[in-house]
């Protein structure tokens, strides 16, 4: 090894000397060459080189300390229009497809003797199709910062994200599913005035496979779209939530009403199934909280990231309380509420995703950028300003109308539901869509941006409260619509006709 080596970066050579113990770090290089004219071309953005010298023993180390690949800086700023789409608007309809079929499974399994006898599992349904958004789509978001800040290039540091990702989400399911299924018995008890124990372990029971076995096989399926999307150099942050949301409802669905009508058919007869899937997963929880504290990617979120979830499921569960009261109004509103929720909720992921990208690459956590230093912007400027968030808010409410148009339609020909579509009732629909979707997209803006002022991390927290007020938003315009229709029509079961 000689004693000195000559670094260029930037166009600039830089001339690593040994007299004194230093540290060097050197960012955007484009070509790192040694004295001995050994040099290599690094990618697009360049790198970060970070390495110390020993200058007691007169020599430089042996070992680089640190290196980081950075993206490039003007990357973001060469999406266009019609790159956002393409890479957004295919993940879109794949979700959506996602949607409708577990739409067409609640409006089936609506009417399976367990969801009559117990309808405290209604309830249940927008919470736990909610933690895609509290638990997969947060992932996918972290996930996906992660990459594109260079943190998961290599399979060592892919291994330990993803593991350490992976543990933490166990624990938040089974905590969250547990807490999903008290509040569902609660809210059931205040509507019913009855209470049974029976019901009750099948209720937490459900919930807890439910929550524990969707989250772990989503987050595979997250993780493995992330690591791709970045070997085919396309934006994660464009693909891997739409993805983490594509068989998100459908799985939780189809699991939820599985588990709940063997335990009911197990009432009676195997009493002992139910506490014993609890007691299992209870005994289990304190690996999981072990795993995920001892990763330095997962240690800070396993302390810091339980108010968002908690929250989130709040939100959900007075979604599901809408839901439970105008199911047994409207049949025909259960086929397209996982549509309307999970539309809402994809896009305004994809939007939340993107800013704190954004953030996280150009500013320090609890500092703004220069062009972002207004939180609290008009709707006149979220939605036809000039930046490259503006931008991408209008590319997503063009999505809207004729993303709603495809999966409506597809309900339709799959002759599912219990309402005709009528003008009528896809223009109200597509208002109560509009408005939703809008909605988010302005809350997003200003909410992540708060939050990175006040040093929250936008990746673990904003998700959650996004999807789960677009539950909230979507269920409520949904019940709003379905009863104006009524109200013009001829006041029967179908409210289109």
């Amino acid at each position: 090894m000689t004693s000195e080596r000559v670094c260029s970066g930037s166009g600039h050579a830089l001339l690593l000397p040994t007299p004194a113990l230093k540290c060097h770090r050197y960012t955007h290089l484009s070509m790192l060459t040694l004295e001995d004219g050994a040099g290599a071309a690094l990618p697009q953005g360049g790198a970060e080189l970070a390495l110390v010298e020993d200058v007691d023993k007169g020599r430089l180390p042996d070992v680089v300390v640190e290196t980081k690949m950075l993206a490039s800086p003007d990357a973001h700023h060469s999406e266009t229009y019609l790159s956002i789409a393409i890479q957004v608007f295919i993940p879109f309809l794949i979700a959506g497809f996602g949607m409708v079929g577990a739409g067409l499974v609640l409006d089936v399994v609506q009417h399976w003797v367990v969801f009559e006898q117990i309808t405290e599992i209604v309830i249940l349904v927008p919470a736990l199709l909610g933690l895609k958004g509290n638990l997969e789509m947060t992932l996918a978001s972290r996930l996906s910062t992660q990459a594109n800040l260079g943190h998961m290039d290599t399979p060592k540091q892919q291994w330990s994200m993803i593991v350490g990702n992976l543990t933490l989400i166990q624990c938040q399911a089974i905590v969250v599913g547990f807490l999903g299924s008290v509040v569902a018995i609660v809210m059931g008890g205040i509507t019913t005035n009855k209470f049974e124990l029976d019901h009750a372990f099948l209720l937490c029971a459900s919930s807890l496979v439910t929550a524990s076995l969707a989250s772990f096989v989503l987050g595979l399926i997250t993780a493995a779209v992330i690591v791709f999307s970045r070997h085919c150099n396309i934006n994660p942050d464009n693909v891997a939530t739409p993805i983490a949301a594509s068989l998100g409802d459908i799985t939780s669905l189809a699991l939820l009403a599985w588990i709940s009508t063997v335990l009911y058919d197990a009432i009676g007869k195997q009493d002992w199934l139910a506490p014993l899937i609890i007691s299992g997963y209870i005994m289990v929880t304190p690996l999981w909280v072990w795993i995920a504290k001892k990763n330095k990617h997962t240690r800070e979120v396993l302390y810091s990231g339980w108010t968002p979830v908690m929250a989130a499921m709040l939100i959900s569960s007075l979604g599901g309380l809408i839901l439970d009261f105008m199911v047994s109004r409207f049949e025909g509103i259960a086929v397209f509420q996982p549509v309307i929720n999970g539309v809402g909720g994809n896009l305004v992921a994809v939007q939340a995703s993107r800013i704190s990208t954004a953030l996280h690459r150009d500013a320090e956590l609890g500092t703004l950028a220069d062009d972002d230093t207004v939180i609290f912007i008009t709707p006149a400027a979220g939605f036809f300003g000039k930046g490259i968030h503006a931008r991408t808010t209008r590319v997503l409410m063009l999505m809207v109308i004729p993303g709603h148009i495809i999966f409506i339609y597809t309900i339709r020909c799959m002759k599912a539901g219990h309402t005709s579509l009528t003008p009528l009732f896809v223009i109200v629909y597509l208002v109560a869509a509009i408005v939703q979707v809008a909605a988010l997209l302005y809350i997003a803006y200003i909410l992540i941006h708060w939050m990175w002022k006040r040093k929250i991390d936008p990746d673990n927290s904003a998700i959650p409260y996004l999807t789960s007020l677009g539950d909230l938003l979507g269920i409520s315009l949904l019940a709003i619509a379905f009863h104006f229709l009524y109200l013009v029509g001829d006041r029967d079961a179908d409210v289109g006709d």
